[in-house]
């Protein structure tokens, strides 16, 4: 695979033919034939199909053709980048162009640009195994480095670290909310999204606040010229998009609205989610449980552009989910009842002006309101024996603007400050009879952040991004230097060196038990730093690794090191609130990440590999000795392999990793017992396979309405994973610690059927 492949000249000519094609999946074949890249906007070529017939052409004479039947135009640059717009004489950034290094990195619509990041368009994604809709946290765990091994949408490790230590932007507004269904389904609405900045090392000196990942979201900012709409169901939920023009090429509205169906009709997609779920709360399907689940979400957002150089826009994004559920189990005598709400309401404003040639501002500002709470009963001989209870709330404003200056071609320079003021309270609380409080805090922290980088391009040499931010959180009196770089050489034609190295805070963060957990089905709430017991978050990441790119060959090779300090756990859960301190510790990462794409035949195929050993340790836990942590996944393997026969696309997928480690119980007449020490044991090994397939299709040639059916099945041989052996109490003093045992998802079949105009 290594082999240099030939390069085949732009002037060459191939047989090429399209049948009421997309333009913008010709503009994809034509990429992958000619190796070109292509710019344009969304509004332009959304709406525009072409046919052309079998003929050998050069890329001009294509190009020609379609600016014939559409009349577009285009322009090439460098030989290679191939702007597309209405008119030439419209302005082109073409600053994210030059950046990219591999493009269709797992598929059409996933880039890996030269600063590391990965941008993701959901409306031009190709079919990944397992998904019928272009998930947004779905999408990314494909990725080298991501993974989730509680198979959730959200609760994904990003290079050994925490899930809390992934910040999820839409908009410019945090979201906290860990997705609907317990975090089975991704919180953000797929169709919404219009890209996706996924940032897992060497991020820009704006992004602050969380050590392992960013995925930045944002919905759509073009001003839309028609009116679309879009309409679909998928076995979970349903979903309905509208754009309107109000004023024409100056403003628009945009909104979207998703809600689960399944509190009407329990579907063959919804069963085996729930399964997996209820079942580490011990409550098992059968005739006796009564399920009120449901969850909705919605979006609205007006964009304007008064002018060329100002743009301006205003979103809100809400995220509900409501569950009552009550199940009484005959052989016991007992009824468990759950009742959870959780919700995240979001608001974001924000202005781009661009003052002239050179220079550029950004102002944004935001407000994230998120509450959990959460009632976990259990009923015996009708008599109330625990009813624990958890409150989280999370106030988060902020105000921030940046000015960029392009000091040359190849050199550019931006600096920033940010405001933000964070208001989190939490409390766990048992109510019945001895009715303690384990834990309650209300706590606020103002942080003052001003930074700047400067980013030096030369293809000749290289590139470089250096950046520095400076934060002072008031409450805590601490102030945090945080460096960033990003390096980035071509050392041949076909092969680059890329290193980065960064320091990162966190003041927000999860609690976590580490040898016991509660009950319930949110196990983790929020927390502030405080200074003291509960300290701010400090991470050191390292990395550098060889990028390969052919014309149908990519691999990317990538080693790092990652150091954090002040991380927390929880001593014994919620057994004694005697015994609940939090210990401090610290924890190391080293890692690879091996990511191989291959085309052939039609057929696309990728292989990722990643190792990863992380170890923490912690004073008074373990006898103060190192143990494996948590998010230690020693070996995992993602492979699969699509094709797509016109209008229809096929993709197969297979995920094998190793388990993840538990501490090891010894039983004995009374209780359980740790004498091992913490994660001394792994889970067995962990795969499955899924599948995916989606047909496009036109209604009419008379009008724009066409649509798309997909089917996927995940775990397609039904195999039963262990993902987590815990143990827990009843949140009482009295009753005995309890093995808990998770799987994974059963074979899960799901259907798609979705319309636009």
């Amino acid at each position: 695979m290594l082999l240099p492949l030939s390069a085949f000249s732009q002037e060459e000519a191939f047989y090429i033919e399209f049948k009421d094609e997309v333009l913008t999946n010709v503009f994809i074949t034509i990429e992958d034939t000619y190796d070109v890249l292509f710019s344009y906007k969304d509004h332009d070529v959304s709406d525009k199909r072409i046919s052309l017939k079998k003929e050998k052409r050069t890329l001009r004479e294509v190009l020609e053709a379609i600016t014939e039947l559409t009349k577009l135009n285009y322009k090439i640059l460098n030989n290679r980048y191939v702007i597309i717009n209405e008119s030439l004489e419209k302005e082109t950034d073409l600053n994210e162009l030059d950046k990219v290094i591999v493009k269709s990195y797992l598929t059409k619509g996933i880039v890996k640009n030269r600063n590391g990041s990965y941008k993701l368009y959901p409306s031009k994604l190709g079919i990944l195994p397992g998904l019928t809709e272009s998930d947004v946290l779905e999408s990314i765990q494909l990725l080298p480095g991501v993974l989730s091994p509680n198979e959730t949408a959200s609760g994904f490790f990003v290079r050994g670290g925490a899930s809390d230590q992934n910040r999820l932007i839409w908009d410019g507004i945090n979201i906290y909310h860990k997705g609907h269904l317990f975090g089975m389904i991704s919180p953000l609405n797929p169709n919404v999204t219009s890209e996706i900045k996924f940032i897992n090392k060497g991020s820009h000196a704006r992004y602050g606040e969380r050590l392992s990942s960013v995925i930045d979201m944002s919905s759509n900012s073009d001003i839309s010229k028609n009116i679309k709409a879009e309409l679909g169901f998928n076995g979970i939920n349903g979903d309905a998009l509208i754009e309107v023009p109000v004023i024409k090429d100056k403003m628009n509205i945009q909104a979207s609205f998703r809600r689960s169906y399944v509190d009407v009709l329990e579907t063959f997609t919804f069963n085996p989610l729930a399964d997996k779920v209820f079942e580490s709360t011990k409550i098992n399907k059968s005739e006796n449980d009564n399920n009120e689940f449901s969850f909705l979400d919605y979006n609205v957002k007006l964009n304007y552009k008064p002018n060329k150089n100002n743009s301006l826009y205003a979103s809100v994004i809400s995220i509900d989910n409501q569950l009552d559920y009550v199940q009484n189990d005959t052989e016991t005598n007992r009824l468990f009842n759950d009742k959870l709400v959780t919700s995240n309401i979001g608001y974001g404003v924000g202005w781009k002006t661009d003052w002239n040639d050179n220079i550029t501002q950004n102002t944004t500002a935001f407000l994230s309101d998120y509450k959990l709470n959460y009632n976990f009963i259990t009923i015996e001989n009708n008599e109330q024996v625990s009813d624990f209870e958890k409150r989280n709330t999370i106030y988060d404003s902020g105000i921030s603007s940046e000015v960029t200056i392009n000091t040359s071609k190849a050199s550019a320079i931006a600096f920033g400050y940010q405001y933000t003021l964070k208001d989190v309270s939490y409390a766990f609380l048992n109510r019945t009879n001895l009715s303690f409080v384990l834990d309650t805090e209300d706590r606020t922290i103002q942080s003052h952040s001003v930074y700047g980088s400067y980013d030096y391009k030369n293809p000749k040499l290289f590139d470089v991004s250096i950046g520095f931010r400076s934060t002072y959180f008031k409450e805590l009196e601490a102030v945090r230097l945080e460096p960033r770089l990003v390096f980035y050489r071509s050392l041949f034609e076909n092969l680059k060196f890329q290193a980065t190295a960064e320091i990162k805070n966190q003041i927000i963060s999860e609690i976590d038990e580490t040898i016991l957990s509660d009950l319930s089905l949110e196990n983790r709430v929020w927390r502030l730093a405080d200074g003291n017991e509960f300290p701010i978050i400090n991470s050191q990441h390292v990395s550098g690794g060889f990028i390969y790119t052919g014309k149908d060959v990519s691999i990317d090779i990538d080693a790092y090191h990652k150091r954090l300090k002040n991380i927390t756990a929880l001593s014994l859960g919620f057994l004694n609130p005697d015994n609940s301190n939090f210990n401090i510790g610290k924890q190391n990462v080293f890692g690879v990440d091996v990511f191989m794409r291959k085309r052939f035949n039609g057929f696309n195929s990728w292989l990722s590999y990643s190792y990863n050993r992380s170890k923490s340790i912690f004073e008074n836990l373990n006898d103060s000795n190192e143990f494996t942590s948590k998010s230690n996944i020693s070996h995992a393997i993602s492979t699969a392999l699509s094709y797509q026969l016109k209008r229809f696309q096929f993709a197969l997928g297979w995920k094998w990793q190793t388990g993840k480690p538990y501490t090891i119980a010894q039983d004995n007449s009374d209780n359980l017992e740790f004498n091992n020490g913490i994660n001394t044991g792994e889970l067995p090994i962990y795969h499955r396979m899924d599948f995916s397939s989606i047909y496009n299709f036109k209604i009419s040639k008379r009008n724009r309405l066409r649509g798309k059916v997909g089917l996927s099945i995940r775990n397609i041989y039904n195999r039963k994973n262990l993902i987590s052996r815990e143990y827990r109490g009843n949140n009482s003093l009295d009753d005995p610690i309890e093995l808990i045992e998770k799987y994974s998802i059963g074979i899960t079949p799901n259907l798609m059927v979705r319309l636009y105009w």
